[in-house]
């Protein structure tokens, strides 16, 4: 009978998952096209209006600050990108919890804990992506990111996929890419009771996938922040490195490439003024 009640409280779970991970895709989609692109991403209207009047404005700084809307439309979409890309990779700690208070409570329903868990977890992202939007803002006024929010410098290009690649070998990093790839060690080690505990749980899972994930997510500045392929390409990377086998195998080889990569980017317009 307990199986039974586990496996449908399992199922809620992983359709409630599945049903947030693609609304977040669709929005993700819808914004990538053009007119999303001009209305809903805030990449600051009057520099990119300059920029398709005079192509010489991508050289110049842009110094319009964004608006209040802008600045809340650029973080609303940074947190929607961020439940899309690390929602996949959470699914089996936040199934693994649901499981173990079910077993806990025995008649009660996990689910109203298990959405404190993850809406814990989520917060922690929003906060990421308050931070994200903050600098996206800077290199705007800076000029250093084109409107479709991609660097235009190569050495920031560069420096940033060096930062990447350095850290996917750092002890910080495996310190806490261990907890997400080890959710049963998460749980019995970090486990507290009641609603305030789910809640608790979510916020110290979320920052230790937080901590193994935060250099890849500045990636998203390399290639463009609405780069689809791109930003499927880091989220694939983040959940194999938490649920493959060969997950921490497979970051080492990513950080080689990514140190390569932006070695290249460093070197090349050296290599051009030889």
């Amino acid at each position: 009978m307990l199986e039974n009640v586990l496996k449908r409280d399992r199922d809620v779970v992983l359709a409630g998952l599945i049903a947030i991970t693609l609304l977040a895709w669709v929005y993700l989609v819808f914004l990538a096209q053009p007119m999303g692109s001009m209305n809903s991403m805030s990449l600051g209207q009057a520099g990119t209006a300059q920029m398709g009047a005079d192509p010489m404005a991508m050289a110049r700084p842009q110094m319009s600050m964004w608006s209040t809307t802008e600045f809340l439309l650029t973080l609303a979409m940074w947190s929607v990108m961020m439940v899309a890309m690390m929602t996949p990779s959470a699914a089996p700690m936040i199934l693994l919890y649901a499981s173990i208070e079910r077993k806990r409570q025995n008649q009660q329903s996990p689910l109203g804990r298990t959405g404190l868990f993850v809406a814990g977890y989520i917060v922690v992202w929003v906060l990421f992506s308050l931070a994200a939007t903050a600098i996206q803002a800077l290199l705007h006024q800076a000029a250093l990111l084109s409107p479709a929010a991609d660097a235009t410098s190569t050495a920031l290009g560069g420096l940033l996929l060096i930062v990447a690649g350095l850290f996917q070998f750092s002890p910080l990093k495996y310190r806490c890419l261990h907890h997400c790839r080890s959710p049963l060690a998460f749980l019995l080690g970090e486990w507290r009771a009641g609603p305030g505990g789910a809640w608790w749980m979510g916020l110290r899972h979320g920052a230790y996938c937080l901590g193994c994930c935060w250099a890849l997510m500045l990636l998203l500045f390399v290639a463009g922040v609405m780069n689809l392929l791109w930003v499927a390409a880091l989220a694939a990377l983040i959940l194999l490195e938490k649920i493959a086998p060969a997950g921490l195998i497979l970051g080492r080889v990513a950080g080689v490439g990514f140190l390569l990569w932006g070695g290249w980017l460093l070197i090349e317009p050296l290599l051009g003024m030889a």
